[in-house]
């Protein structure tokens, strides 16, 4: 035996009941609407989380000088020169990594019954055709606008 029949249930019968229920005439009708519409309210203005929102706290700057006090143009240049050697090894070992890492792709091509200078070709030139327009825009030089007012 089933316990609810879901079957019968509809929200239209629901409404209609509601509406037929509200057109009897009963004389406390407007007196509970209130006062269960004030019940809601309360009890929704007692549960609901209280937020209180304080000003945020002032960032504490701790600054560090690495570089001595009596530093000359010598050293400004010698710690430039140390660290532009520096930049170039990390480009010339970025270089190595990706050149390492296009020859295992052509092995691991080869070794899956691909043609690798084939799927260069195709997408190289898919590759070249998606770039294109972002070097078009890159190389396109900014025109030095003259301070002052605008021309009428």
């Amino acid at each position: 035996m089933r316990m609810f029949n879901l079957g019968s249930v509809s929200p239209m019968g629901g409404i209609g009941s509601f509406v037929e229920h509200w057109k009897q005439p009963t004389p406390y009708r407007w007196q509970i609407l209130r006062l269960s519409v004030a019940l809601t309210f309360t009890m929704m203005v007692l549960f609901a989380p209280k937020t209180e929102r304080a000003p945020p706290e002032k960032a504490q700057v701790i600054w560090i000088n690495s570089w001595s006090e009596g530093r000359g143009e010598r050293d400004i240049v010698a710690s430039n020169l140390e660290n532009q050697k520096r930049k170039e090894a990390n480009a010339a070992l970025q270089k190595e990594r990706e050149e390492f890492r296009r020859q295992f792709y052509r092995k691991l091509a080869r070794a899956s019954g691909m043609d690798p200078d084939q799927l260069a070709r195709e997408y190289g030139a898919k590759d070249a055709a998606q770039a294109k327009p972002n070097a078009e825009s890159a190389a396109k030089p900014a025109t030095p606008q003259a301070a002052g007012p605008p021309a009428k």
